[in-house]
Parts: structure tokens; C-alpha cells; sequence
């Protein structure tokens, strides 16, 4: 493979990196911007032409006064050649009369006069030669011959030398026959310098025969120049014919056809025979030569403006023609500029519309896919599931248009079926979900169904027994199944089932409190120490016993058995405010934070499965309620749990201990008054595994928690069953005790103590299930 290959492959792999819409980009820009520059370099010269012809034109309607100016410096001249021959001319003696020089001044002022005129017109736009050339009028070029020809010490052959070429650099110094950018500006700068030329030669024609009439030393010199001059003229004026209008040549032809014009052709025609018959001049020859010379002037001077006349007449005629020139030049530019703007727009118009024509489409296709990205993101990825009505489906996505029959169409195509398979997908996961909390809740509904019937019959068996053992283990069993009809009301909550108290009582919160330890395992090791009560609302008092009894078991559970758990009733900020301790395992910072975090916003378990289930229940209930629960380590080891009642769902309640709990107050606290026991319902018997009575379990809440804190069940006719206690939930509960020593916890990992003990527990229950069925004593609670 060759290195040209070799680079090509290069070169194709990084264009091939390149995003889609910066190709198309490149696509679009780059011949953009090629026939900008195209059109810029174009208009950039039409606007130099515009500005080329208009200074054309300035400079034409300017040279006007150039004209005056060479036609002002051959009357000084001719005025310093006369005065030279008058001084030489007039007697020597002591009554010798200077001549007259007052013409000559005259001309001189006039010429200082045009000059200024010169300067001031042009201004800084005279060009460099024009102002060197007008530099040799300055008194440091010309100044120091005029004052030689004011004294009379110029010889007539100085003078000559001194104008000679004056006029010719005045001329040159327009740069008329420079190289011109516009062609008609060039034909009129053509013309000009020709009749500029034309001009000066006739001027020094003119003078050339005055100083040849002076038969001095320098006759036969001028007679010469003036010869060439007249041809000079000639030439011009034929070529100004030939490049000039025929109104314009004619203008100038006139001048060949004036007296005076005829008289100065007619003294040249005598000037060669003279000249050329004598060869050295008498006195007698340079004072009829001086006579002759001064006779000659008027008839100068009468030419000389005449065709001053005529140049006046046709400069501002060329000069309005440059100018029309430099509007049309303007005019063109404005007008190709206008075009090219106007294409160019509609040229990137169509290419922005073809551009969008293609990313648009694709645009679309994009989003869809983004959005059908994001969808299945959100489902796989999210931990979070907010409680949204189940009405409201997922989003309906739309079809793309199919606006061609093109590869983006057969593109869109495509994406709709995929569009359509996703989202069938993801309606029947949605369903999938649905159905299995529905089942989950149905499992839980019949549960606790099966739960309430049992615990109806254990309670009818309860009245009928006297066996102390026996009632006992009856005891028990009350107790588990009120256990599982809590864990069948968590399962019923976790699949979206709302089942509100629409005809309870309200209840205070400290036999909220006993409810909620009735169905728990260790109850015995709660201790309740009310600082404030309130009355709960009926709708809250169902959900609030579940959510203190998932506390408590929590806290129970993973709390050492020597080891007391606290629960305070206090009154916070005017608020009811619930605070129970323990001091077990406790949590990790990180793990702590996850469970607050769990409690604040709602997860899925089947994404986000946590350890501590209750804690789960607490926070769907804590949302509905708008409960605050905050976990917080207990200092030496432990969770303390704080839960805060929303003034809106609790009353004040009654008098305790001199005390009062006000919703909008913040009384000061006082002494902990131990709450009074519920009223025993049945005698209590001593327990088997501490002396102490066992709380039986209630299927219905109100029968626990609504005052009286007593409350008659139907008993069965006859007399009551060997005269035994009976068993009264929450009537064992131990308040008002000093609070147990703290505990101080080994360091240890929290999660890892967790786990030994679920899997110490799940060995027990194993081998349980495999032991004797008769045997006589098991361990109350141990696997559930």
C-alpha cells in the first residue's frame, strides 16, 4: 500500500469520526464561504473602480485651475522678457528713468494669486508630483530669478531658462497619463492632458515669438522654440480631434481661426526671414526689435485669453463627464452589491432549508430515541417510585412523520416499530408490577381475614379454658397471630392498599402507644414515660399503631435483652413528638443516611430491597400522613427514632400531673407522670418464663386504645371459667421508671452483627421445624 493510500485511509477515519451535522456543516459552510469571498473580492473592486472614477474626477474638475496656472506663468514670462529689454533700452546718464516694471508685478501677483488657488482646491489630495512641481514657485525656486529680473541683471536667455519647464512639470505633475482603473475615466484623462499640452504649447508658442521679436542674443533660441512650440500645438490639437467629441475639437479648432492668432503666425513667418537674413543685429535692429515686441504684447494678451476662454469651456465638460462617470461607477457597484447580498441570502436560505430538511428528520429520530432512552433508563434505573396515580399510564410516544420515501424515511420507519415495541414493553412491565402488588395485597388481605377469625377463636377458646398452662400457651398464640395480622397489614400496605378508619374514636396517644406494644415481641423491656399526651384523629389511630409497632419491633429486636428500650411522650416546639431509644446495634453513617433518605421519599422493593422492612412501612405511612421520622445514633451505642405528629391530626388532651399539652404552646417540661394502666378487662395469670402477665392481642383497635381503656367483650352465658385472671394488653407496661443504665456496645460493625443474628435466627427456626412437634415448651416467637 502505497503512503497516498496510506493517508487517504487516515484522512477517510477521522472525516468518518466526525459528527453527522458537522459534515453537513462542512458541506454547507465551505462553499459558502468560498463564494463569499468570490463576491467580496468582486464587489471590493467595484467599489475601487467607483472610487478610482471619482477621484478622477475630482482631480479633472481640479486641473482647471492647473490650466490658469501654466497660462498665468507664461504672461510672467512674457512680462519679464519686456521689462528686461525696456531697462536695457532706456538711456544711460544721470538722467537715465527706469522702466516701468508694473506689469510685470502684476503678472507676478497673479501668479502667487493661481498658485495659492492651486493648493487650496486640491488640498491633500494633490498628488506628489503636482506639489514638487509647485515647489519650484516657491521663493526658494523661482523667487530668486524674480528679484534678478526686478533689477534688471537677467539676461532674456536666463529668463527663458528660469520658465522653461515650469509649465511642463505642472502638467506632468496631474499624472494624467498614468495607468487609469477606469476606461472611461482614462479616455477623459486622455483628453484633458492633451489639451492641457495643446494649451501650453500655444502659451509658449505665444511667448517664444515675443522674445524672438527682441532680436537679442537669445533670438535665434527662442525663434526656435517658438517654431516647435506652434508644431507642438498642431500635434496636439489633431490628436485631441482624434480622441475628442467633434464638439470638442471644434471648440479648439477656433482658436486657428481668431485676427490675433493670425497676426502671431503671420510675426513667426517674418521672424524666419529676418533672423535668417541678419546675422548680427544693429542697435538700430534690437530697438525696432524692442518696439515690435512691445506692439506684439497686446495682441498676446488678447489670445491668450481666448483660449483660456475655450480650455475653461472644456475642462468643466470633461469634469462633469468623469463625474456622471464616477455615479454611474457608484451606481453599478450599489447595484452588484445589492444582487450579490440578495443571492447570497437566498443561497444560504436554500441551504439552511436543505440542511434542515435533513437534520430535522433525524432530529426527530434522535429525540425519540432519547426519549424511548430515557424511559427504559428510568424504569431499570429508578429506586424512587413516587406515588403516582396508576390512571395516568405511561407517556404516550409519538410516531414519527414519514415526510419522504427516502433513507430517512425508511429511518423513521424503523423507529416507529421500535418505538412501538419498546413502549409495549414497558406498558407490560408497568402492567406486570401492578398485578404483582395486586396479588401481594390480595395474599395480605386474605391473611389477615384468616388472622381475625383465628384470633376470634382463640378469644372464644380463652373464656372457656381454666388450665393455666394451657391458657398460657393460648396466650401465645393470641399473641403471634396478632403478629401476623400486623405483618399481613404491612403487606397489604406495601401493595398500595388503603384501608382509612372511617368510624373509630379518636385516642390518646399513650394507648396508641400500648396498642402498638401488643403486637410486638419483648414488650416487656418498653418502658413509656409520658411527659405530654394528645388525643389522636380516628383516621390516623390504625396507621400510627402499625407504624410504632415496626418502630418498636426494630427496636426490640436488634437491642441487647438486658437492655431497656425508651419511649418518651413530649411536647415539641408545639408539636406531639414521640422519642423511643434503644441501645443496640445501631447503623453505619452511610447506612443511616439511606434509611432517612428511604423514610423521605418512597423506593420499590423490587429494585432497592432493604434489610429492615419495617422501616419501609414507616415511610409509606410518614409520606401519607406527612409524618416526620428522623433516625439519629444514640450516644453509646443505638438508633433513637423521633416522631413527629402534624398539629392538624392531634388534639390537646386531658390534664396529666398538673400538666397540659397544647398544640400551639411550648409549655415547660416537668416530671415524667407515669401513665394509669388500662383497667384489667380479664385476671392475669403468672407467666411461665417470668411471673410476669402477657398482653393478649386484639383483632379490633378500637377495643384497646379508645377510653375507657377498659372495654366489656361478649362473654359467653354462665360463669366465668374457674375463676382465673385474664389478660389485659398493655395493662403490664412499666412507666415512670428511671431510665436503665446506658449501654455501652462492643465496636462493631452494625450490618454484619445484623446479619450473624438473622442467620442465628433462621438456624433456630430450622431447628424447630425439625424437631418433636409435642414438644412441651417452645420459645414464644422464635423464627417469626
Amino acid at each position: 500500500m502505497s503512503s497516498l493510500d496510506t493517508l487517504a485511509d487516515r484522512l477517510g477515519r477521522r472525516l468518518a469520526r466526525l459528527p453527522f451535522r458537522r459534515k453537513l456543516n462542512a458541506l454547507i459552510v465551505i462553499p459558502l464561504v468560498v463564494v463569499a469571498l468570490l463576491v467580496a473580492v468582486a464587489m471590493n473592486g467595484q467599489v475601487n473602480q467607483a472610487e478610482s472614477a471619482a477621484a478622477e474626477a475630482e482631480l479633472l474638475g481640479n486641473s482647471a485651475t492647473v490650466a490658469r496656472l501654466v497660462d498665468d506663468i507664461q504672461q510672467e514670462q512674457a512680462q519679464a522678457i519686456l521689462y528686461y529689454e525696456s531697462y536695457w533700452n532706456t538711456p544711460v546718464g544721470s538722467k537715465r528713468n527706469l522702466a516701468d516694471r508694473t506689469p510685470y508685478l502684476t503678472a507676478q501677483h497673479a501668479t502667487d494669486l493661481q498658485l495659492s488657488a492651486v493648493r487650496r482646491v486640491f488640498g491633500g489630495a494633490m498628488p506628489p508630483e503636482l506639489d514638487t512641481a509647485l515647489q519650484k514657485l516657491d521663493p526658494d525656486g523661482l523667487g530668486l530669478a524674480r528679484e534678478a529680473i526686478a533689477t534688471g541683471l537677467l539676461p532674456a536667455e536666463n529668463i527663458d531658462a528660469a520658465y522653461g519647464d515650469v509649465s511642463e512639470g505642472l502638467i506632468d505633475g496631474l499624472g494624467l497619463t498614468a495607468q487609469q482603473r477606469n476606461q472611461t475615466t482614462a479616455r477623459l484623462a486622455d483628453q484633458l492632458d492633451v489639451l492641457l499640452r495643446a494649451d501650453s504649447s500655444h502659451a509658449q508658442f505665444e511667448t517664444s515669438v515675443v522674445s524672438a521679436l527682441t532680436r537679442d542674443s537669445d533670438a535665434t533660441v527662442q525663434f526656435g522654440v517658438a517654431e516647435s512650440s506652434y508644431q507642438l500645438y498642431r500635434a496636439q490639437e489633431t490628436r485631441f480631434a482624434v480622441i475628442a467629441p467633434l464638439e470638442r475639437s471644434s471648440a479648439l479648432y477656433q482658436l486657428d481661426f481668431g485676427p490675433d492668432e493670425t497676426q502671431l503666425e503671420a510675426t513667426l513667418g517674418d521672424l524666419a526671414q529676418k533672423i535668417s537674413a541678419v546675422a548680427d543685429p544693429t542697435s538700430a535692429d534690437l530697438a525696432a526689435g524692442s518696439r515690435a515686441a512691445q506692439a506684439l504684447e497686446p495682441t498676446v494678451v488678447r489670445e491668450s485669453q481666448r483660449r483660456a476662454t475655450v480650455i475653461d469651456q472644456l475642462i468643466p465638460q470633461l469634469a462633469t463627464e468623469a463625474q456622471q462617470d464616477s455615479t454611474r461607477a457608484w451606481w453599478r457597484a450599489s447595484i452588484l452589491l445589492a444582487l450579490a447580498v440578495v443571492l447570497l441570502l437566498g443561497w444560504v436560505l436554500l441551504l439552511t432549508l436543505i440542511r434542515r430538511s435533513i437534520l430535522g428528520p433525524l432530529q426527530r429520530v434522535t429525540d425519540a430515541a432519547r426519549r424511548v432512552s430515557e424511559l427504559s433508563a428510568q424504569e431499570l434505573a429508578r429506586v424512587a417510585d413516587e406515588d403516582t396515580p396508576a390512571a395516568d399510564g405511561l407517556p404516550q410516544l409519538e410516531d414519527l412523520p414519514i415526510t419522504a420515501a427516502d433513507e430517512i424515511g425508511e429511518l423513521a420507519r424503523a423507529f416507529n416499530q421500535v418505538q412501538a415495541t419498546a413502549g409495549g414493553l414497558l406498558e407490560r412491565q408497568a402492567q406486570s408490577r401492578r398485578n404483582t402488588a395486586e396479588m401481594f395485597g390480595n395474599i395480605g388481605r386474605r391473611v389477615a381475614n384468616l388472622t381475625g377469625r383465628q384470633l376470634a377463636l382463640i378469644d372464644a377458646v380463652e373464656r372457656d379454658e381454666t388450665d393455666p398452662a394451657l391458657l398460657d400457651r393460648l396466650y401465645r398464640i393470641d399473641h403471634i397471630a396478632v403478629r401476623l395480622q400486623r405483618n399481613a397489614d404491612s403487606l397489604m400496605l406495601l401493595a398500595g392498599l388503603s384501608d382509612t378508619e372511617l368510624d373509630g374514636r379518636p385516642a390518646e396517644l399513650s394507648h396508641v402507644v400500648r396498642a402498638a406494644l401488643g403486637q410486638i415481641e419483648g414488650f416487656e423491656r418498653v418502658r413509656l414515660i409520658a411527659e405530654a399526651d394528645a388525643t389522636v384523629t380516628p383516621d390516623l389511630v390504625n396507621d400510627l399503631v402499625l407504624v410504632l409497632a415496626e418502630l418498636l419491633e426494630n427496636a426490640v429486636t436488634f437491642s441487647p435483652a438486658h437492655t431497656e428500650v425508651a419511649v418518651t411522650l413530649r411536647e415539641r416546639a408545639g408539636q406531639a413528638v414521640l422519642e423511643i431509644v434503644d441501645h443496640g446495634l445501631g447503623m453505619s453513617a452511610e447506612r443511616l443516611a439511606e434509611e432517612n433518605g428511604r423514610l423521605v421519599r418512597r423506593a420499590r422493593l423490587d429494585l432497592a430491597p432493604t434489610q429492615v422492612l419495617g422501616l419501609f412501612v414507616v415511610g409509606v405511612l410518614a409520606r401519607r400522613w406527612d409524618l416526620q421520622v428522623v433516625l439519629s445514633r444514640t450516644p453509646g451505642g443505638g438508633l433513637t427514632c423521633d416522631l413527629t405528629l402534624p398539629t392538624d391530626l392531634v388534639t390537646p388532651g386531658a390534664p396529666r400531673a398538673g400538666r397540659t399539652w397544647s398544640p400551639t404552646a411550648t409549655p415547660e417540661r416537668s416530671a415524667a407522670a407515669p401513665l394509669p394502666a388500662a383497667a384489667p378487662e380479664r385476671s392475669t395469670v403468672g407467666s411461665a418464663l417470668g411471673g410476669e402477665a402477657r398482653p393478649a392481642p386484639q383483632t379490633n383497635l378500637a377495643h384497646v386504645v379508645l377510653p375507657p381503656p377498659s372495654l366489656p367483650r361478649d362473654r359467653p352465658d354462665g360463669p366465668p371459667g374457674g375463676g382465673l385472671k385474664r389478660r389485659v394488653r398493655g395493662a403490664t407496661l412499666r412507666e415512670g421508671r428511671r431510665p436503665a443504665e446506658p449501654f455501652a456496645a462492643r465496636p462493631a460493625d452494625p450490618d454484619e452483627v445484623r446479619s450473624s443474628l438473622e442467620e442465628f435466627e433462621a438456624a433456630v427456626s430450622r431447628a424447630e421445624r425439625d424437631s418433636t412437634i409435642n414438644t412441651p415448651e417452645r420459645t414464644e416467637g422464635v423464627g417469626q
